[in-house]
């Protein structure tokens, strides 16, 4: 196991230091943009001779059926059964704890302003096949948009050779209250969402993860033709532990990043140079048991352990990586905690597992990446909804606030907008 050890780096040299793995889109995207015009003319038939060649599924339909529904439900054990199930319900809580609560605020006598939040009428959701069926991200995204009330919720998800879909998925599926499923993956999925097909409907926003080829699609669709949920990357963590960190622990949260693929990051921050030859002892031994070892061990090739002087160093270096995920395994956690303002999600105490955000805590597990946290939210209801203003202005109202828009107006040469708000008082 190879991982870089850097100790007490001058500022000068943070930035290098907090650099992602190094991955360059730009030449995707001329055989993205290919295919994608491909599907915008020739519908199923062009999505059919992607799944064939991609994915090596010859489909005579992409529509999941009842049968295939029910089939999947008895196939899913029992125990996994009652985990997605408490997972959604968690889900679903802490979401419809994000509902706004609409209220009519008169800001001044007479002048009358509210919103209302209305869901996006229709939405795609995007879950992985890989090296791993992401059952959990159907939840994450499926469950909001539920919520939201959002009207048409149908979700593309990569099948085997087979042309099955992963059980467990859409046991989720079912279960978040996804519409309609789809067996179409990759490049091809992004293109059926946002153009439509003879069997896929067009939706206007499409959320979900997804491989080099997924991102550079939804890049390009984002650029004209529909909405995305935000820019994306490998998974990242960062953890910042002290003396008091279980080594252990901080071991098994680091490779519980590292195991996602090869392009995943993982970073331990600490003040307290006695723990790390501890934690690197724990991921050696942790690192030989696991089954996808050899993915960990690629991913901590890039990922990194940083000593630095001080809680100041620590909170200044977090906010500049602005990790996707953040644990805080020290004494005093909930203090470092109140000083960071860039993290995806964050995860405190020496209890709360990064895994623990990931399927079934409530919180929602995609997150910005690549330091996109600096400006985006992870997903959320509000990633679901549109939100639309009213105002209502009484005969009195328009009196007490018309001069002002009629000096704003005159000032900005917009004569017609004056004259709006001038006749109307002249009839009061």
């Amino acid at each position: 196991m190879r991982m870089e050890i850097i100790k007490y780096p001058a500022r000068d040299q943070w930035k290098k230091i907090i650099a992602r793995p190094a991955i360059n889109n730009s030449h995707l995207f001329e055989f993205v943009k290919n295919i994608m015009e491909d599907i915008r003319l020739n519908g199923d038939k062009a999505v059919a001779a992607y799944s064939k060649k991609f994915d090596k599924a010859v489909l005579d339909h992409f529509a999941v059926t009842p049968d295939e529904m029910y089939e999947a439900e008895r196939m899913v054990p029992e125990t996994l059964k009652s985990a997605i199930r408490l997972a959604s319900a968690n889900i679903e809580t802490f979401h419809r704890s994000q509902q706004l609560v609409s209220q009519k605020i008169e800001t001044m006598p007479g002048v009358t302003c509210w919103q209302k939040a209305v869901g996006i009428e229709k939405v795609g959701l995007y879950v992985p096949g890989g090296t791993a069926p992401l059952f959990s991200t159907v939840l994450m995204l499926a469950v909001p948009a539920r919520i939201a009330g959002c009207k048409e919720i149908i979700l593309c998800t990569p099948p085997a050779q087979n042309g099955q879909i992963h059980p467990a998925i859409l046991y989720a599926a079912r279960q978040a209250g996804v519409g309609r499923i789809f067996k179409i993956g990759g490049i091809q999925a992004i293109a059926a969402m946002t153009y439509g097909t003879e069997t896929v409907p067009n939706v206007y926003k499409i959320f979900g993860p997804g491989n080099q080829y997924v991102t550079a699609a939804k890049q390009l669709v984002a650029l004209r033709d529909v909405a995305i949920d935000m820019p994306a990357g490998p998974s990242e963590v960062e953890v910042i532990a002290d003396d008091s960190a279980n080594p252990a622990f901080v071991a098994a949260d680091m490779l519980s990043q590292a195991e996602h693929g090869t392009d995943s990051q993982a970073i331990l921050v600490t003040a307290c140079e006695a723990i790390v030859d501890q934690v690197v002892a724990e991921i050696k031994r942790q690192l030989d048991e696991l089954p996808r070892k050899d993915l960990a061990e690629q991913s901590l090739q890039h990922s990194r352990i940083v000593v630095l002087k001080d809680h100041n160093e620590l909170i200044a270096f977090t906010n500049a990586y602005a990790p996707e995920h953040l644990i805080i395994e020290t004494k005093d956690y909930a203090a470092l905690a109140e000083q960071v303002t860039n993290a995806g999600s964050i995860f405190l105490g020496h209890f709360t597992p990064e895994s623990a955000g990931d399927y079934a805590s409530g919180t929602n597990h995609t997150l910005p990446t690549n330091g996109y946290a600096r400006m985006y939210s992870g997903v959320n209801l509000d990633s679901f909804v549109k939100k639309i203003t009213f105002q209502e202005i009484s005969q009195a109202g328009i009196q007490r606030i018309g001069p002002a828009i009629e000096t704003m107006a005159q000032a900005e040469s917009l004569q017609a907008h004056r004259n709006a708000v001038s006749l109307r008082m002249k009839c009061c």
